[in-house]
């Protein structure tokens, strides 16, 4: 796949929260954010878990196909290295079997978003090495 937004866009600076996240990432697995003691799923990664507190978490891959939870299409550029690919659209995709677990991407691939669609994941690479998580409509 090719860059959606080209050489120009900035890519993620890993954090200490979500530095698992990328890691992962980088060898095309994609993981959230798992409690140990109260077994909620939450993501974006946070320090704690939200539900209990705790600071013991993991990283498990979500379950259950995903599906659009929400989407909107860009038409006005935020960032001068999406000026050449708009409208996109940028999608929440949800898992509905992972305590409601969402994520912000985009969908590539054409077609019209549509809430509840089911999606595949498929990876960005980057120049760097990192990879990014997208997806594409399969219904």
């Amino acid at each position: 796949m090719t860059r959606l937004f080209g050489d120009a866009m900035p890519e993620p600076e890993p954090g200490l929260d979500d530095a698992g996240f990328w890691a992962a990432c980088a060898k095309e697995r994609l993981v959230v954010r798992h409690c140990e003691d109260c077994g909620r799923a939450h993501h974006p990664p946070l320090p704690r878990c939200p539900s209990c507190r705790s600071t013991r978490l993991d990283w498990r891959e979500p379950r259950g196909p995903a599906e659009i939870f929400s989407f909107t299409r860009v038409h006005h550029a935020a960032h001068e290295a999406v000026v050449d690919h708009l409208p996109y659209d940028v999608i929440v995709v949800a898992w509905p079997d992972t305590d409601g677990v969402r994520m912000v991407s985009n969908l590539v691939g054409g077609g019209e978003p549509r809430i509840g669609a089911r999606v595949e994941l498929v990876w960005e690479r980057l120049g760097s090495g990192m990879r990014l998580p997208r997806f594409r409509q399969v219904d």
